[in-house]
């Protein structure tokens, strides 16, 4: 896997640094009890697991719930190793030591582009590297929630934690009976002996620990009785019947309410004011100004009893706004602007093989194409919102947040306290997709409630400003380029990008104490070409990074969003130039990566590709990994009113070592969705510095009545967990875009796609 070793490497530097994949063994990760949080008869084993008085389990929670299954999968892991009901482990918010920190997330975030080496690097580079990026590690510590990491990072550190526990607990069981370690065995939390002797988890809890866990060992995969079965969502009964605490259910007493009024450009600030009128309406308190906190648009709240009260005074102020000294964003001068950076600049390059220039000059014929994607709002169904209180040098916040770390570090950094005086509860998210990665509705509510005289303020954006104020999906463009010899046969692949990068830009919002030009090779930007799996003996892959003023962000998927839709539309174009079936074109240049040859032949075997369909249907087919898991997707569309229908959706997976497969054909269904609203309807439009979308009715999503069948097929494989929650996501784009072309004869090269 040419993720598993990375090449750092800033622009034009002469040398290279190789970095290992594992910066921090699991076992250092365990920590200290003392960071459990004490309560009444509990007993903290490390920094993950505690034993209750009534032998149940708590388990630190690090991530964030946002649909993926997190409160479900990362609980299996401990009950499996502990040896407990699912139903017996609770959850606690994890705090804020490094321990926590997401490794995964990472390491898949660094501004920095991977690359595969067969040579020894020197030693020296190699301290270096690990020392940098270690660096990062430990004391950034951030626990976020995103790049489908969840279960990957923590599916050595979970268990392993639970495993040490376990161990403590027959350890004290062993020290108090004078018994022999090996003679005992643990059944549903309680430890027995053949002589009759039993302890529940509760009663040895306090000897556990004093007691050292001694030799650990992880269950072997054949006694699993969790890991890899069904299990029901621990989080959808609260949702079901309305307990669920979701950001905007933040009620501490004393609660105010505000409203925000962003300036509709991008970029801008608003000039004079007059707010009398505002104010003077029933139940609206005050005006806050709001500087552009985290790479947001500058604006004002408005402070009122409720939140309607809140909005209508925001709508009543009168204010005179000012574009940016820039001047106007426009989206669409912006796209000329990245095509001709495309054209004019070399851009960096993220993997070369073979000689590309040679195999070019010498083909019979040339295959170019250009693609595009636009930019594109995340439209959570839950719009951005925070609450927060600031009284006495301490702050309190309840977020709906991704990154917890820098949630809390903008939180302290605008209040002007310690890190440590500001107190962070993660409530459910209403849907994350990458956005709720950004600080500044965090840093907006401190400032609002500073303003508030200790009382707490929940600060809540409309969906208006929801929309026209995102980090939005970077618009990127694309030039590919095969060369065929005089057989028809493809010798070689050439792609370069262009578009803005997001990494860079996201540490210096996320961490306060980043600040100036941050400019790095951006992987993420390339992610999705530079390491597709096709057999091609000359291939050449760059990006061109530009810098449009645009706000961009993570987005589901991230650069595999558009990436996979370029390549895979160009797969099935040069498979058409060579007149051969799309599954078995790939399937001759997959004979040396026989993981993703598998995925592919199974998602064709289970759709039936080649056998009839009903008229007026057509299949499309499209393979792509990203975040350590491959899939593999084939749709069937139709025109209906010259729109395409998705009817049918089936996809194969091979994710690794699956925890719960009901979660993952889950999130493979959500991903489904979300990806053939981004294909079919969304993008954003920018003129005058103002998006022109706000709102459903102009950015739609795919209602239930549009929804296809969406089949879910896993590879069995016992590799480590891999990604789950975004890998549903890229080939959704073109495997439809290659039906329509089936469907109509041509080739749709920009999204969204029409016909």
């Amino acid at each position: 896997m040419r993720r598993r070793t990375w090449l750092l490497s800033a622009a034009g530097a002469a040398g290279a640094l190789v970095v290992g994949w594992s910066i921090l063994p699991a076992r250092s990760r365990l920590g200290s009890p003392d960071l459990m949080l004490p309560e009444a008869g509990d007993v903290a084993l490390n920094g993950w697991i505690k034993i209750a008085a009534d032998g149940s389990v708590v388990l630190a929670m690090a991530r964030s719930e946002m649909g993926q299954g997190v409160y479900t999968a990362l609980p299996m892991l401990a009950a499996e190793e502990l040896d407990v009901p699912l139903s017996s482990v609770r959850i606690e918010q994890a705090g804020f030591d490094t321990i926590y920190g997401n490794v995964a997330m990472l390491q898949e975030s660094l501004p920095f582009h991977p690359l595969e080496l067969e040579a020894e690097p020197q030693p020296l580079k190699v301290r270096l590297g690990r020392w940098m990026v270690g660096k990062l590690a430990r004391e950034l510590g951030i626990n976020a929630t995103g790049g489908s990491s969840s279960v990957a990072d923590m599916w050595d550190v979970l268990r392993l934690a639970a495993a040490s526990a376990r161990a403590s607990l027959l350890g004290a069981a062993a020290t108090q009976w004078k018994l022999p370690l090996a003679e005992l065995s643990v059944k549903d939390g309680v430890v027995f002996h053949p002589s009759g002797k039993s302890a529940t988890y509760g009663e040895l809890a306090k000897f556990a620990a004093a007691t050292p866990p001694g030799e650990v060992k992880l269950r072997v995969r054949k006694d699993w009785t969790l890991i890899g079965r069904p299990a029901p969502r621990r989080d959808v009964p609260a949702k079901v019947d309305g307990s669920a605490h979701f950001g905007l259910d933040a009620r501490p007493p004393g609660l105010l309410y505000a409203a925000i009024r962003l300036c509709p450009m991008l970029g801008g600030a608003p000039g004079p004011l007059d707010a009398k009128a505002a104010l003077a309406l029933p139940g609206v308190q005050q005006l806050v100004p709001l500087p552009a906190y985290a790479g947001s648009t500058a604006g004002f709240a408005v402070v009122g009893r409720t939140t309607w009260h809140a909005r209508q005074g925001a709508q009543a102020v009168q204010v005179q706004w000012q574009q940016r000294a820039e001047g106007a964003l426009d989206s669409k001068q912006i796209e000329d602007q990245i095509g001709a950076a495309l054209r004019a600049e070399k851009g960096i390059t993220f993997f070369s093989q073979g000689d590309i220039a040679a195999a070019e000059a010498k083909a019979a014929r040339l295959v170019e194409a250009s693609y595009s994607a636009p930019y594109l709002a995340h439209a959570t169904m839950e719009p951005m919102n925070c609450t927060a209180r600031v009284l006495d040098g301490k702050v309190e916040v309840w977020a709906p947040t991704q990154a917890p770390g820098p949630a809390r570090a903008i939180a302290a950094k605008v209040a002007g306290v310690p890190v440590d005086r500001v107190t962070l509860h993660v409530t459910l998210l209403g849907g994350g997709f990458g956005r709720r990665l950004e600080v500044d509705y965090v840093a907006q509510a401190v400032r609002v409630a500073m303003a508030c005289g200790g009382r707490p303020v929940q600060l809540a954006w409309s969906r208006e400003e929801d929309t026209t104020h995102d980090f939005y999906r970077p618009m990127n463009v694309a030039m590919l380029r095969a060369a065929l010899d005089g057989q028809g046969q493809v010798q070689s692949l050439r792609i370069k990008s262009a578009g803005d990068a997001i990494t860079p830009r996201w540490m210096q919002r996320a961490i306060p104490y980043l600040s100036g030009p941050f400019d790095l090779p951006d992987k993420t930007t390339d992610e999705g070409l530079f390491d597709q799996p096709y057999g091609f003996a000359h291939q050449h892959m760059a990006h061109v990074a530009t810098r449009m003023g645009v706000p961009v962000g993570y987005w589901r998927s991230v650069g595999h969003s558009h990436n996979a839709f370029f390549i895979e539309s160009f797969m099935d174009e040069l498979a058409a130039q060579t007149r051969q079936d799309p599954v078995e074109f790939r399937r001759k240049l997959l004979q040396q990566t026989p993981r993703y040859l598998a995925v592919l032949d199974l998602a064709a075997a289970k759709a039936g590709w080649g056998g009839a369909l009903a008229a007026g249907r057509a299949r499309g087919v499209a393979l792509h990994e990203s975040f350590g898991s491959i899939v593999a997707q084939v749709v069937e569309v139709s025109l209906q009113d010259g729109a395409p229908r998705v009817h049918r959706v089936v996809c194969a997976v091979d994710c690794g070592t699956v925890v719960n497969p009901n979660i993952v054909a889950q999130q493979i269904e959500g991903a489904v969705i979300f990806g053939l609203t981004a294909a079919l309807y969304s993008r954003v439009d920018i003129q005058a510095g103002t998006v022109q979308q706000s709102n459903f009715p102009n950015y739609p999503m795919v209602k239930l009545a549009q929804a296809p069948l969406v089949e879910t097929w896993i590879v069995p494989s016992e590799r480590p967990p891999g990604g789950v929650g975004e890998l549903g996501v890229p080939p959704l784009a073109p495997a439809v875009a290659n039906a329509l072309f089936v469907l109509t004869g041509k080739r749709a090269r920009t999204l969204p796609l029409t016909v």
